[in-house]
């Protein structure tokens, strides 16, 4: 099985389904689609695949900085946020690195190819999947280099809470251990600035952040880094390779922060659907459903013998099954939040698997 969702392909040659007749809950793309100032922008820069991109990006890094009103020189803008977790863990070549699990697979491939040592961090359903305070025992007794967390989580779409990540960015700056705040997902809460204002107070912290799943352009990949450590910064731009932003990427990024008609109509749909697949899974006695943050839901069948994922597969609805996550077993799923009938569909296809199973 894939270490990530959205294989729609990759599961329908596998099964001898046509993959246009699935509906994907397993990536956590808004459903709304591109913004159509963004389809338009690429069909009139169509002459842009003839022509290098800045190898520099100087207008994509410039409107990222405007946009989160930070300095130019804080900023680096990636392939997608995957790309930039590969930078930070070459940049930083952590000896030591804590992780919390579940969590992205990416994290720990990174850490993995240069060598470090990973300690993990569990993270239980009795204390519903959050961090606490034990954090930071663990944090002063095993002196890890660098910390990854991702706010909200992936799989379970929880959100810390708002003090103890305050705490846990002062206790990183004062012992020197680089903190990776993965905030991939954090735009779909529309009260939460999340952390990049305290990039300008600090040297260790790294903002990760992703236009992909928000703006629905995973076929594009677009993500960015910001930290207070402009060196560290700079030092990533000199190494990596160079044009890793195609072209209609770069340009499309400049113009996303302004799409405010879309941010809003977006937050009006998930305000809706989220609160809706919530209640209607919350009915199901055989679930156990953790509340979501994001614009994707986390829970666990209790009904031993239902495989949710092939039950759901023949009703072709393609959910994630996270039994691959470090931590979980294959009780554990996850579903994206789509439109209103797709989510209609889905609960009423559930209330057959477990009338019928």
């Amino acid at each position: 099985m894939s270490e990530h969702g959205g294989n729609i392909i990759g599961v329908a040659q596998q099964y001898g389904l046509p993959a246009g007749e699935l509906i994907d809950f397993s990536a956590n793309i808004n459903p709304l689609g591109a913004p159509a100032r963004v389809k338009a922008l690429i069909k009139d820069s169509l002459a842009d695949i003839e022509k290098y991109p800045d190898v520099e990006y100087r207008h994509l890094h410039q409107a990222i900085a405007k946009a989160q009103q930070c300095d130019y020189t804080k900023v680096i803008a990636g392939n997608g946020a995957t790309e930039l977790i590969y930078a930070v863990a070459r940049y930083l070549n952590p000896k030591r690195a804590l992780l919390l699990t579940p969590g992205f697979a990416e994290y720990r491939r990174a850490l993995q190819q240069i060598g470090t040592e990973i300690i993990d961090y569990p993270l239980a359903a009795e204390t519903g999947f959050q961090p606490d305070l034990r954090l930071f025992n663990t944090l002063a007794a095993t002196k890890p280099d660098c910390v990854f967390i991702a706010t909200p989580n992936n799989p379970t779409g929880l959100m810390p809470d708002n003090q103890f990540m305050q705490s846990l960015v002062a206790y990183c700056e004062s012992q020197g251990i680089s903190l990776i705040v993965d905030e991939s997902f954090i735009d779909f809460l529309p009260d939460n600035r999340g952390l990049i204002p305290q990039c300008a107070v600090t040297i260790h912290l790294y903002v990760l952040r992703s236009m992909t799943k928000f703006f629905a352009i995973p076929g594009l990949r677009l993500g960015y880094l910001v930290s207070g450590n402009a060196a560290g910064i700079a030092e990533m731009k000199n190494r990596r390779e160079p044009w890793s932003i195609n072209a209609f990427a770069a340009r499309v990024g400049e113009i996303l922060f302004d799409e405010h008609d879309y941010i809003s109509a977006t937050h009006q749909w998930l305000k809706s659907q989220q609160y809706y697949l919530w209640n209607q899974l919350s009915t199901f006695p055989e679930l156990t459903v953790w509340p979501p943050a994001a614009n994707f839901l986390f829970f666990r069948c209790n009904q031993p013998n239902v495989d949710l994922w092939h039950a759901l597969l023949k009703h072709r609805l393609l959910i994630r099954h996270c039994k691959n996550y470090a931590g979980l077993d294959e009780r554990y799923y996850r579903i994206a939040v789509r439109s209103e009938w797709e989510n209609q569909r889905l609960i009423a296809a559930m209330q057959q698997v477990f009338t019928y199973g």
